[in-house]
């Protein structure tokens, strides 16, 4: 079974793609049987998915080294090949394991959250297509057909952000989602031309072979390469979220939350990080680029959770919360650590989508009410859903032993030896990862923060909105709360150095050289104290009311109003749109108008005239004809007889002298 889910791990995406055609064709109108066969596919998927893990693990050194990796020829022509197949490796593997988990998890749980909606057989179509275009991204061997599945991927955000299209926020929601990610596009798909034009290749492992020895293959300069990698990385910027084009994310809690959760956990947020860490050595080989991503992840991380603190909706507190993480893992990417960034990818996508699918369940309860402060003492009402998500916040916050503790403690680490380390590869931006690793130590003790704030909030306390009735989830949705809960508080034992090497995560997605991180105690007790620190603040405010939150807001008003209106980064960019794109766009319009269209109607007008002219004398009437050569002659007559003439004189002239 295992040899056949290797080499067929192309089934994997193929799956869910049958399954959303089965669905579209066949049983839309059959709602229960539409979920049955999109809930068979994505199991059997996860199936393939846990053997081809298992497969990857036994195979040790042989896959790290030499990836397994079949394909067919896609098109071919002179100076481009491009082929179509399939690349399993141990970080493929391991993500292959995470959609295909969380994404099965997801479609269950829709099964008690979407019950009764109209669209019901077309919301599985569409989460099946998006398992599908997530899948099909992870195995690709090449950037090109990685781009065609990034596509899919944004098509279907958009699909499932505006599923409840009636809303007219959801469905400014599904645009701004769609354009602003395609911003990002437009630099992903000029990186790739640009590789492809100075290597002659899209292939990631040809890539990773002739980018560190790139003055070998091309004419480009470090400073060409390093411009490559940053308009590369403009793609993950908008896909993962990072600053300044994180804007689309927390608007996408328009969709329902089964989506949310599927799209902050484990699919198209982390499809940057994933092109990142497909391409690390591109930015390995350039400090520069490398250090571009480390400070926009640590910024991004710290922006987004001083706007978490002041959010009023479980959504939207969890949105900013995941911009922070993603934050995180572009920073370890950045400090040179895939192990790093894809182990906190794999706990995050744990916590995260328990955290998102608990928010759910509350909403539910609460009859879709969003706002935290109608909430309070839901802990004596669902109990499950209670426990569950106190979990994920331990996680998130970086408590041992939950799975975060392990994931969030590596990135300090890696960080931190970044700054450390003499003659490392960072070079001259090595005093940079000093102010990185305090910015990213003084997030997780935010993080900590407002991740309880909502907590004790939200399930604490006296329940304040008296004419709501909450009560516990059905088990379709409790089954998936339990199952991630528990992969919350075990999932990060697989980092723990002591299972040896060629067992712990570290060995197993390293990329040709085994990444050691020494435990540093100093750093493991400094982080977890933080992280205590955060929570204790939140209990003495909104647990135990020891200091007044309105009090605080009052005393910091402008830096409250600052967070609360998320820096006004939104209202920035309508300001741009409106005066400076629309400006921009009159002025074009007006040259457009009046010149362009001015020399085009010129040339037409003076033709015109032209031949208006013209036609006077093609009337047609043999005897003007006539009249007209007749005259002609008589002209030519007269013009030979004066140059006789002139002609006799000028010989005359010249025999008297």
């Amino acid at each position: 079974m295992i040899d056949f889910a290797l080499h067929n791990a192309w089934l994997i995406p193929l799956l869910p793609a049958i399954a959303f055609l089965l669905i579209v064709l066949v049983f839309r109108p059959l709602p229960k049987a539409s979920a049955f066969v999109a809930i068979t596919a994505m199991l059997i998927s996860f199936i393939l998915a846990i053997h081809v893990g298992i497969g990857v693990i036994q195979a040790g050194d042989a896959f790290v080294e030499h990836p397994l990796k079949y394909a067919v020829t896609w098109f071919e022509m002179s100076g481009l090949k491009i082929e179509m197949g399939v690349q399993i490796d141990p970080t493929s593997a391991m993500m292959l394991f995470v959609v295909a988990l969380v994404a099965s998890l997801v479609q269950i749980y829709s099964l008690g959250y979407m019950h009764g909606d109209p669209g019901f057989a077309n919301f599985f179509a569409y989460l099946s297509l998006f398992a599908m275009s997530m899948l099909g991204l992870v195995i690709a061997p090449n950037l090109l057909q990685m781009f065609v599945f990034w596509e899919l991927v944004g098509l279907c955000s958009y699909l499932l952000i505006g599923f409840w299209w009636h809303k007219y926020s959801a469905r400014e929601a599904a645009k701004k989602a769609f354009i602003t990610t395609r911003t990002g596009d437009f630099g992903l798909l000029l990186g790739i031309l640009l590789l492809q034009i100075n290597f002659g290749t899209l292939d990631l492992q040809e890539l990773g072979r002739m980018i560190p020895n790139f003055t070998e293959y091309t004419t480009l300069t470090l400073g060409g390469l390093t411009a490559i990698a940053a308009i590369l990385f403009l793609g993950p910027i908008g896909k993962s979220g990072q600053f300044p084009l994180h804007v689309w994310l927390p608007d996408a809690m328009e969709g329902p939350t089964p989506v949310s959760a599927l799209i902050h956990a484990a699919t198209m947020v982390v499809a940057g990080v994933y092109l990142v860490g497909r391409t690390l050595i591109l930015f390995k080989t350039v400090p520069g680029a490398m250090a571009f991503v480390a400070f926009m992840g640590a910024f991004t991380a710290m922006f987004a959770a001083s706007i978490a603190i002041t959010q009023t909706e479980m959504k939207k507190i969890l949105a900013y919360s995941t911009v922070s993480q993603l934050g995180y893992m572009m920073l370890a990417l950045g400090a040179g650590s895939l192990t790093a960034s894809m182990f906190h990818l794999m706990t995050h996508a744990f916590f995260k989508a328990l955290m998102f699918l608990g928010a759910g369940s509350v909403l539910h309860a609460m009859h879709n009410e969003a706002n935290i402060w109608k909430y309070g003492g839901l802990k004596k009402y669902m109990p499950i859903t209670y426990w569950t998500f106190l979990i994920g916040c331990l996680a998130i916050a970086g408590i041992f032993p939950f799975a975060g503790f392990f994931s969030k403690d590596l990135i300090l680490e890696v960080v931190w030896a970044a700054s450390t380390l003499s003659g490392h590869a960072h070079g001259p931006f090595q005093g940079l990862y000093t102010v990185l690793y305090i910015m990213a130590a003084v997030t997780a003790m935010m993080t900590a923060f407002y991740m309880f704030r909502m907590f004790f909030i939200c399930f604490h306390g006296e329940l304040r909105d008296k004419h709501a009735h909450p009560h516990e989830s059905p088990f379709s949705m409790a089954l998936p709360l339990v199952v991630l809960g528990f992969l919350s508080v075990v999932g990060g034992l697989v980092g723990w150095p002591g299972l040896g090497e060629g067992k712990a995560f570290g060995y197993f997605v390293r990329l040709g050289e085994f990444e050691v991180v020494h435990a540093n105690w100093f750093l493991i007790i400094s982080s977890t104290v933080l992280a205590l620190i955060g929570i204790g603040g939140a209990m003495a405010v909104y647990l135990k009311g020891a200091i007044s939150h309105e009090a605080i807001a009052k005393k910091f008003a402008p830096l409250y109003k600052l967070s609360f209106n998320k820096f006004y980064i939104d209202e920035i960019y309508l300001w741009l749109i409106h005066n400076v794109l629309d400006g921009l766009g009159k002025l074009l319009w007006w040259v457009d108008l009046k010149i362009v269209d001015g020399i085009v109607d010129g040339v037409g007008q003076g033709a015109k005239i032209t031949g208006s002219s013209l036609r006077r004398i093609q009337t047609g009437q043999l005897q003007q004809y006539a009249l007209i050569l007749f005259a002609g002659i008589v002209i030519l007559v007269i013009i030979m007889g004066f140059a006789d003439t002139s002609l006799a004189k000028l010989s005359l002239l010249g025999g008297v002298r």
